[in-house]
């Protein structure tokens, strides 16, 4: 007989971690957890030791069929928190209501505003440095002090004091207690003094909670169901075929691997594995006259929000600019060759939002069904639109940054998010959870992370993740509270 539990969770990331947290604030003494995780430990000192983030090699868990466009993944306890950057922005409210409020894409079905609280909640938790000021609605302050702008970001301050801000980072300012103050150096992958927030330094605590049993090296290749009830996963672990049951099931696995295992399954949509997606990056480089650059404290300090908001969000993606401090480690030609003047170069990374067409997909591999296979066709004709507007918004950082040249323009390979593949939505005929992150079919499984997300927003995916899986906890708590 399986062993059974009341609450089964797959994955150790973000989304794990957070719904954990709040599951057990509430989860009488006597509950029962089980967390599967595909991959080891890879705690800090191995991944120092092994220049690696994760014991697993990438072509292992998935095949990128388009490999001109990169995915990030790093199965292991921890997930995708031990190869992240460590940034932290919120989305925007009009992220949530594109349809309704600018006709494009989908709404969300939920609001900024029913997010706010969870958002706080997070950024408490992850000890985030950010400014006083806020291009979005705030109820609580940052926890931490926010980085110092470079030159550049600067002079773009002084002149758009609404649109451009400190970044919202977890790549520590101050020393916490916890964790140290970031070292600038730009090798935020594998941060060497463990500056940034991961799941290891700030949320391990969960799993170490005497009703939480946490199997690593457990890969997950279903999720059982009967009588349209999940029934619980079946799993290998170190070779070996195994089940266990639970009452409520919960995918945390990413937006690659949600859909492989629900495919893998039979729970079937028309809409499962489509839509993989994530914001266009154009980066741009710009030589200088006279103002010196990569003097910021952190490796991204400043955040442009000036094509952010607005009724251009009608006609074309909304935009988010990154200044890069630190950026030696990921992009070529970061210096410029006239002596005495190598760092009057501004690299910057323009973020546009995107409407995710249904050709991008992940699927299970016909060659072995264990591996996912992910196919990128393209961005959409709205996220290219936004792309095009670049030279016209140089244009209006021309007005106060001493632009010499453009040296350098080009799409980004990544922007290291993952998004869609198990969209969310109110009608179970164009989505596949609700805005709890239920499955609309199998009410006692839900599925977490940004594989829910309808569409991109500028901002970066983590903390809306993380406040995501906080509103579904706080669901679960209060249907079973209403249903004893």
């Amino acid at each position: 007989m399986s062993p059974r539990y009341d609450l089964i969770i797959v994955g150790t990331g973000f989304a794990s971690a957070f719904f954990l947290m709040r599951y057990l604030e509430h989860a009488p003494a006597g509950a029962r957890v089980l967390v599967l995780e595909r991959g080891g430990s890879d705690n800090k000192a191995w991944q120092l030791a092994n220049r690696r983030t994760c014991s697993i090699a990438p072509e292992e868990v998935f095949h990128n069929l388009t490999p001109e466009k990169v995915w990030f993944t790093s199965p292991g306890f921890g997930g995708n928190s031990k190869c992240w950057a460590g940034g932290a922005t919120r989305m925007m409210p009009g992220d949530f209501k594109l349809k309704s409020r600018y006709g494009v894409g989908l709404d969300w079905p939920m609001s900024y505003d029913d997010l706010e609280e969870h958002y706080c909640t997070v950024e408490q938790v992850m000890l985030v440095s950010g400014p006083a000021d806020s291009p979005m609605p705030r109820s609580r302050p940052f926890p931490l002090p926010p980085h110092r702008f470079s030159d550049p970001e600067v002079l773009l301050k002084r002149r758009f004091p609404d649109g451009w801000y400190h970044m919202a980072t977890t790549r520590a300012s101050v020393a916490t207690g916890k964790r140290g103050v970031c070292c600038a150096s730009g090798v935020c992958e594998l941060c060497p003094v463990d500056a940034k927030f991961t799941i290891q330094n700030g949320l391990a605590w969960v799993y170490a909670d005497p009703r939480v049993t946490l199997q690593l090296h457990s890969a997950v290749d279903t999720v059982d169901t009967a009588a349209g009830i999940a029934q619980g996963v079946s799993y290998t672990r170190d070779g070996e075929h195994e089940r266990a049951a639970a009452d409520l099931v919960v995918l945390a696995a990413s937006a690659l691997f949600n859909p492989h295992i629900l495919l893998r399954s039979g729970i079937n949509h028309p809409l499962l594995g489509k839509r993989l997606h994530e914001q266009l990056p154009i980066d741009v480089t710009l030589d200088l006259a006279g103002v010196k650059c990569y003097n910021g404290s952190t490796l991204l300090s400043g955040l442009g929000y000036l094509f952010y908001e607005g009724e251009h969000r009608r006609e074309h993606a909304a935009c988010m600019i990154e200044t890069w401090n630190s950026p030696f480690a990921y992009w070529p030609g970061a210096l410029r060759s006239e002596s005495g003047r190598w760092n009057e170069r501004l690299l910057l990374r323009f973020l546009f939002d995107d409407v995710p067409p249904d050709d991008n997909t992940v699927t299970v591999s016909v060659a072995d069904p264990r591996v996912a296979e992910t196919r990128f066709v393209t961005y959409s004709d709205y996220a290219k639109r936004g792309a095009a507007q670049v030279p016209r918004m140089l244009d209006t950082l021309a007005s106060v940054l001493p632009i010499e040249r453009v040296a350098g323009m080009a799409t980004g390979e990544t922007a290291a998010h993952i998004q869609g593949t198990v969209v969310m939505g109110a009608d179970p005929v164009s989505s596949i959870v609700d805005g709890y992150l239920v499955h609309h079919q199998y009410r006692n499984l839900l599925v977490l992370g940004a594989s829910a997300f309808p569409t991109a927003s500028p901002a970066y995916p983590t903390v809306t993740v993380s406040a995501l899986a906080l509103w579904a906890a706080d669901h679960v708590v209060k249907s079973s509270s209403t249903a004893s």
